[in-house]
């Protein structure tokens, strides 16, 4: 297996200008114990279509950074540029997908998916028009009079993808956004945001717990410590492109796979331990009161 592993998370040298940089981010929370460190030192940078996704243990600070980048999230130290502009709050050039159904209820597929532009005062005709073209790019075509009622959770979170996709963002962050469905589910919906990313040639960043996930679509795999989240590897996925679920059977698969794993039952273990700590330690100070 050929892989680069960095103690940073800059593209590899000879690459073009990246599109996002994060730039020293520290994110420092109060909390009655004391100030909690959730992102600490992060420095990484992004280039233009590339796919990276991020996994680390719970807790860890995965979707701190992703609402610091996507500008969700004020009051943290360092710098985040999107080409070269520094972020200072929600930015037209970033879409986000979540973990949470964000379908609304009461619309159907097609004024779901063309709710953002019906924001931006786009004529009716037109954003029907653009947005069937992302409807059928997520494969939902013949559903677009259908309510999110009448739709699977697969097929709920890409009508969600595809509202996002709408207003054609540069970069794409999705924050677990497949963690509730069944594992065939989740390769299938993997496939099809590879095709997606590969057709629109997105920038995208994932934050995700699964491993297999995050070595199918990913350009690089980036793992993050257990609290405080610093980052500890950088692991570069050399599987040849254009890629599929079917690569997930392969043994230089099965080898990145081990090779993340290895990095991430080790931040994930650290977790544990100090976990059951505080919880000792809360039931001594308990029974001496």
């Amino acid at each position: 297996m050929t892989s680069q592993e960095t103690a940073t998370a800059e593209p590899a040298q000879g690459s073009t200008q990246p599109l996002l940089r994060v730039d020293d981010v520290s994110m420092i929370f109060p909390t009655p114990e004391g100030p909690l460190t959730a992102v600490d030192h992060v420095t990484m940078s992004v280039k233009h279509g590339e796919f990276l996704s991020v996994i680390g243990p719970s807790g860890c600070g995965k979707s701190t950074l992703f609402n610091i980048i996507g500008g969700l999230q004020g009051g943290f130290l360092g710098k985040v540029t999107v080409g070269g502009e520094e972020i200072t709050g929600p930015h037209p050039a970033i879409g986000m997908v979540f973990q949470e159904e964000s379908t609304f209820p009461w619309r159907t597929v097609l004024d779901n998916v063309s709710f953002p532009l019906e924001i931006l005062k786009m004529g009716k005709a037109e954003r029907h028009e653009k947005a069937r073209h992302f409807i059928s790019m997520v494969g939902l075509d013949g559903f677009e009079r259908r309510y999110p009622s009448e739709l699977s959770g697969g097929m709920r979170q890409r009508v969600s993808l595809a509202r996002t996709l709408a207003f054609e963002p540069k970069i794409l962050l999705m924050d677990e956004p497949f963690a509730s469905l069944d594992e065939q589910t989740r390769l299938l919906l993997g496939d099809k945001v590879l095709q997606i990313q590969q057709q629109l040639k997105q920038t995208t960043l994932l934050i995700t717990h699964n491993i297999t996930e995050a070595v199918q679509l990913s350009d690089r795999v980036l793992v993050m410590t257990y609290r405080p989240g610093r980052l500890k590897r950088m692991v570069e996925i050399s599987l040849p492109r254009p890629r599929t679920s079917e690569v997930v059977g392969s043994a230089e698969f099965g080898r990145y796979v081990a090779q993340v794993w290895a990095d991430l039952r080790e931040e994930a273990t650290r977790g544990l331990a100090e976990s059951e700590a505080r919880s000792r330690n809360a039931g001594a100070g308990a029974g001496a009161r």
